[in-house]
């Protein structure tokens, strides 16, 4: 945490999360433009803020996109708010929600997790049927080679499938990408896509999903929500062998 509180002692940096906060996913030439910075000094900033988690880069062809993870800041809160406040926090932080503005031409939602795990064994989580099954309650089914179908099913035993799609892509263990939607639909705007980029860091895994093209502001805090129960349970399973208590957790495409 004490990296954390570095990176917010500088005005410049605290300036820099607060872009990010209200247009996420901006390009060093953007970030430079906002603060009349050179590449350079803002690049030793943006390092300082990746360090401490605080941001999170995502590339794009040529692009390299920065977002605001606010994953550490959250861990703030829960060891000396959360216990006090919650309950009024919840609340402003629901009307700050409706007040910010989707993202478009942009990857729409950006979560990043650290799980003490292996790159091999994030993938396998991610792609075993049974592993889904026990921290999602839905089975992933599929070969997991790019241009086959995939399935997320349910584990009632009715094979019902809730979402479907296409494995874009698939470099086993380090990247997935994959379209989402509902069995049947053709969205007007296209399926929805999710990529899973699975790093080494530090001698544990940094998973990073990325849910883009989805269809509104409201899909995409449904997604919001989903994703961070998914990926908590993930690695509960990953770090301890047992799953979080099951909740109804599931994602639409």
């Amino acid at each position: 945490m004490d990296k954390v509180f570095k990176a917010l002692a500088d005005q410049t940096r605290r300036y820099l999360l607060d872009r990010l906060r209200e247009h996420n996913g901006q390009t060093l030439g953007e970030l430079c433009r906002r603060l009349e910075m050179t590449r350079q000094s803002a690049t030793q900033h943006l390092a300082v803020l990746e360090a401490a988690h605080l941001v999170t880069t995502v590339r794009r062809g040529r692009e390299k996109l920065h977002y605001l993870n606010p994953v550490p800041l959250q861990e703030v809160q829960e060891r000396w708010i959360d216990r006090f406040e919650r309950p009024r926090l919840r609340a402003l932080s629901a009307v700050k929600r409706d007040a910010e503005e989707a993202m478009t031409g942009k990857p729409t939602f950006v979560y990043v997790i650290y799980i003490e795990s292996t790159p091999e064994k994030v993938w396998q989580a991610l792609t075993d049927a049974d592993l889904t099954a026990a921290y999602w309650g839905h089975s992933n089914v599929s070969d997991w080679r790019a241009g086959s179908p995939w399935e997320h099913r349910r584990t009632d035993g009715s094979g019902i499938a809730d979402v479907v799609g296409t494995v874009e892509e698939s470099v086993p263990p380090t990247r997935l990408v994959t379209t989402w939607a509902a069995p049947g639909e053709e969205p007007a705007g296209g399926p929805s896509r999710v990529t899973f980029d699975v790093q080494p860091y530090d001698g544990i895994v940094r998973l990073t999903v990325t849910h883009e093209n989805l269809a509104d502001e409201t899909e995409r805090e449904a997604a919001a929500g989903g994703w961070a129960a998914v990926l908590s349970n993930l690695k509960s399973l990953l770090e301890t062998g047992s799953p979080l208590p099951r909740q109804p957790w599931l994602m639409n495409g």
